[in-house]
């Protein structure tokens, strides 16, 4: 058989560039340029010049590995996580955090200017750089061979499980569950049909559940229960990816605004605390929240914004998509007596102003959506004319996407934050203030 090769592109994957890397992309990439087009080169930062070797070439594009790095950049750190670089959790650990910042900021100035000059971005709302994950999920795996039980997380390159013994992004109090939580897990049984374990620390405490693919024994509760005991350790079983046993005696909770709300383990909760407080005052202070107000808040969750906001207006609704966390959120604006907000399950998709309880206007919206964003749900918001928007968002794509519909409408951008929400990672999040003109 004939095989044909291309001398060009195999002379290209060869070849090693020399180039000056001029900026950083929010995922921690340096940018370069080579024959007219964005060169990206992981691990290298702008300032430095550095040998390289093409790995991908697009036509619009190409990405580039270091082979050798001639100068350092002022921004370069070393990374406190011995085990960076294999772990995906990171990719940014050798990076200034006040570099990531404002890459971060720039990539999204970028994605919500107009006629392509960026927006100014006027606020970092962040917090400590380390220590601020409150809430993990560990893949565990048996290894026959050794006998030892892997925990941690996947590699950057392949589904390949790191064996994590330090990590620093995690909260001090669940890093230090790392190793006797492993230990404890390696003397079950069932220790060959672990399937993962997620780690979260509520304001009582920390909490885990243990997803195992095999009953366990009586042998292996009493196991479990010391370790949960011992280390002050609220423990949850799950059997299958729907059922959840609590060995708890008391629900987890945490603080939004002063007010405590209780979460299942399995409940969405964002995983940077501080953040997340200063996040949903900034809110507050945008909307400018008055006693008169009726406020809307849409992709409510179990209530982190509609609770606060309940403190302040006439009357606020929060409309989620998922059943249970409406049922959540009930639960939580009784234990905090406030009865001017009602949570409704509904498809947001769905035009939510022919409900009869939009019947009487919105004045101010809130709105918190997936990754997908809300393009289904602008209508509805332009729809009610609320003197205010605040969009807070997980992803700068789907943001700017859905702004058109509010600039179109006649509003304009007021205010625009980063949120530092997950320090070290390519994770841009952001909230988005617009006044209609």
């Amino acid at each position: 058989m004939a095989q044909f090769y291309s001398a060009k592109r195999r002379d290209t994957n060869r070849e090693l560039l020399t180039v000056t890397v001029t900026d950083l992309d929010p995922f921690g990439q340096g940018v370069a340029r080579h024959k007219g087009k964005a060169l990206f080169i992981r691990g290298a930062l702008p300032g430095e010049q550095v040998e390289v070797r093409i790995t991908e070439d697009k036509r619009s594009y190409a990405q580039a590995e270091v082979k050798r790095r001639l100068n350092d950049s002022p921004e370069r750190v070393k990374p406190r996580c011995p085990h960076f670089g294999v772990c995906g959790g990171c990719q940014q650990q050798h990076v200034s955090v006040a570099l990531q910042q404002e890459a971060k900021s720039k990539a999204l100035g970028r994605m919500m200017g107009e006629r392509e000059q960026p927006r100014l971005v006027d606020d970092i709302i962040s917090a400590d750089s380390w220590g601020y994950r409150r809430r993990a999920r560990l893949g565990l795996n048996y290894q026959p061979r050794t006998q030892t039980l892997q925990m941690g997380f996947r590699k950057a390159s392949d589904k390949a499980l790191v064996d994590i013994h330090h990590c620093p992004v995690l909260a001090p109090r669940l890093e230090a569950l790392l190793e006797p939580l492993r230990q404890s897990l390696s003397e079950l049984s069932i220790v060959n049909r672990l399937g993962h374990v997620e780690l979260v620390l509520a304001d009582g405490g920390p909490l885990m559940v243990l997803r195992h693919l095999a009953p366990l024994s009586q042998g292996d509760r009493q196991k479990l229960e010391r370790f949960s005991h011992s280390h002050e350790v609220a423990l949850f079983l799950a059997p299958d990816s729907d059922s959840l046993e609590s060995l708890a005696e008391d629900e987890p909770w945490y603080h939004s605004d002063g007010l405590r709300l209780t979460f299942s383990p399995r409940d969405f909760i964002q995983v940077n605390d501080a953040v997340n407080q200063q996040m949903v005052a900034r809110a507050i202070e945008w909307l400018e929240v008055q006693p008169e107000d009726r406020v809307l808040d849409l992709f409510c969750g179990m209530g982190n914004f509609t609770l606060p906001l309940a403190k302040r207006a006439a009357a606020v609704v929060g409309v989620e998509g998922v059943a249970a966390l409406v049922a959540k959120g009930e639960y939580n604006a009784q234990r905090n007596s406030l009865k001017n907000v009602t949570f409704f399950h509904e498809n947001l998709e769905d035009d939510v102003t022919r409900q009869p309880w939009a019947q009487q206007g919105f004045t101010k919206i809130l709105l918190d959506p997936a990754r997908a964003g809300a393009a289904g749900v602008m209508q509805h918001v332009i729809k009610l004319a609320p003197s205010r928007v605040v969009y807070v968002s997980c992803n700068p794509t789907t943001l700017a996407r859905d702004s058109e519909a509010l600039l179109a409408a006649g509003y304009h951008i007021k205010r625009l934050a980063m949120l530092d929400m997950f320090p070290h990672t390519g994770h841009l999040e952001s909230m988005a203030l617009f006044e209609r003109n």
